[in-house]
């Protein structure tokens, strides 16, 4: 099998003016992602279905309408033709939808979630799912029951979580773009340990009708790239207002890919959160964060120090609040309305048994965890001492954003302390694996957009670091004019995107060539 490498590595904005100029047509591109999916995805696990027959009907839909020409070639949207991939928290017709969960195994939506019925309507073709931590719930995505993703940077490391398997098929060439769903960093982290681009828009700003909930206060969509621009042009396809979604904003959505375009940051203050680098911070992580503060600096940016001091409670009460709201959420999976039902072996037949049966077969050790924590913080004689004492940290996290917000334009910090461990090294320490989100909770407890991009490789082991922007709730495009001029600021020093610094995406264990026939046979449909 042969790889068409042009196409495959071009960013969604160069494919869709390769597109709308008929140098290539939407069925060569999905095509070859589809390629390039079968050639390596055997050792990367970034999908759990790929949806070959209905992408590939929807570039031939695009190119039909292009060749025909008149009006409705002219109202083709941007991205019409440019393929991407769907987190399995998002449920989609005609696909299955997992949640990464044995308990939800081969089922299928009667419904799109809003952000597909967009995709849809901008005919851009859906590759397929992809992995995830069970529910979301993980820092690794090595909590899926369908086996981990792997880092394509090194095999052997975790591509981040809960959505490794979203930014490790665009850190792949599998898919030029992906979404995710962010509950405390779930797009960010693997952005930053894969070196990508993943931005968390501001809560509410992206409808979260059809994405599988977890923590209904603190979960969002939105959209995984290779570049900043990138994610501006998904990020216009699936924002705005949804009457669907109770906590849909209904502010009309702001021109972002005219803001990543804007290219200059002089005048703009950008505020280092003091609480948020140094100590506990790997080195080469901090060297990256603060190469790129002077890069800013350079472009004519004015760097102030906040301190937002009540950031250091955040990961206690985001563990308090997530669980709680993740056990009432998940009480639904209960083995009578759909999904898994496992019928107990003995004794008398009732719903409690039923349902006691089917979430023990059902649900992995993480979910049974955050349940039994999250019931036990809400339970009588608790509420008070554990959920509402969370949320009172929560609002005085908010006033440490409106603090700082008042001092700086956007906020920065490194997007995770380290860089991508070794898989299996904190299986079995969960309080270790929390801390890979320490960065990224406080964005989710306030409702604040956040982008993660590539800041360079670590020192100590030549992966990816991510560098975390930050800015006020509704005011998104903030992100994309800060993380356009720092992107191009850091290539420019590359010599290049970073992904084309990472040996394994060029060398042989990530080839076309290395694929074996039971690789390329194993995503005929659902792993």
């Amino acid at each position: 099998m042969t790889e068409n490498n042009e196409l495959i590595r071009s960013s969604a904005a160069a494919l869709a003016g390769k597109l709308a100029a008929r140098e290539v047509t939407a069925v060569e591109v999905t095509q070859a992602h589809l390629d390039r999916i079968a050639a390596v995805d055997g050792k990367v696990n970034a999908f759990l279905h790929v949806n070959t027959e209905e992408a590939l009907a929807v570039a031939a839909e695009v190119d039909a309408i292009r060749a025909a020409g008149g009006a409705a070639a002219e109202e083709l949207h941007a991205l019409a033709g440019v393929p991407i991939a769907v987190k399995d928290l998002i449920v989609t017709v005609g696909q299955p939808t997992t949640a990464g969960s044995k308990i939800l195994e081969g089922w299928h939506s009667p419904y799109d979630a809003t952000v597909v019925k967009r995709l849809r309507a901008a005919k851009m073709p859906i590759l397929g799912k992809t992995n995830l931590d069970e529910f979301a719930m993980g820092s690794s995505t090595e909590h899926s029951a369908f086996g981990p993703t792997h880092n394509p940077w090194d095999l052997d490391r975790i591509p981040g979580g809960s959505g490794g398997g979203s930014a490790a098929a665009v850190a792949a060439f599998e898919a030029p773009l992906a979404l995710g769903t962010d509950t405390g960093g779930s797009i960010r982290q693997p952005g930053a340990v894969t070196g990508t681009v993943g931005v968390k828009p501001t809560y509410g700003g992206v409808s979260r009708y059809g994405a599988i909930a977890m923590a209904s206060s603190l979960d969002q969509i939105g959209p995984v790239s290779r570049t900043v621009l990138d994610s501006a042009l998904l990020h216009q396809v699936i924002g705005g207002h949804d009457p669907h979604d109770s906590t849909s904003l209904p502010d009309p959505l702001e021109d972002l890919v005219a803001a990543a375009s804007i290219g200059n940051v002089h005048g703009m203050k950008i505020g280092i959160i003091k609480e948020l680098h140094g100590e506990g911070y790997q080195a080469g992580v901090e060297n990256r964060f603060n190469e790129s503060l002077e890069l800013l600096k350079d472009a004519g940016a004015e760097i102030v120090e906040v301190s937002c001091p009540n950031f250091k409670y955040a990961l206690g009460a985001y563990y308090l609040i997530m669980p709680s709201e993740a056990s009432s959420n998940l009480a639904k999976f209960d083995g009578v309305r759909f999904g898994l039902r496992v019928l107990p072996e003995d004794g008398p037949m009732t719903i409690e048994r039923v349902m006691a049966a089917t979430r023990a077969a059902g649900f992995g050790d993480e979910v049974k965890r955050r349940i039994i924590l999250g019931t036990y913080a809400l339970s009588a004689g608790y509420y008070d001492a554990y959920y509402g004492s969370a949320q009172k940290v929560r609002t005085l996290i908010q006033r440490d954003f409106d603090a700082a917000f008042a001092k700086a334009d956007v906020l920065i910090s490194p997007t995770a302390p380290t860089t991508a461990f070794k898989l299996g090294e904190k299986l079995n320490d969960p309080l270790a694996m929390y801390l890979n989100d320490v960065a990224t909770i406080p964005a989710n407890m306030a409702g604040v957009p956040g982008l993660s991009l590539p800041g360079g490789l670590a020192d100590e082991d030549g992966l990816p670091v991510g560098v975390q922007l930050l800015a006020p709730a509704r005011q998104d495009a903030r992100l994309y004019r800060v993380g356009a001029v720092l992107e191009s600021l850091l290539e420019a020093q590359w010599g290049g995107p970073l992904l084309d610094k990472a040996p394994s995406l060029t060398g042989p264990s990530l080839t076309g060539s290395a694929l074996t026939d039971a690789a390329a046979s194993s995503h005929g449909g659902s792993h």
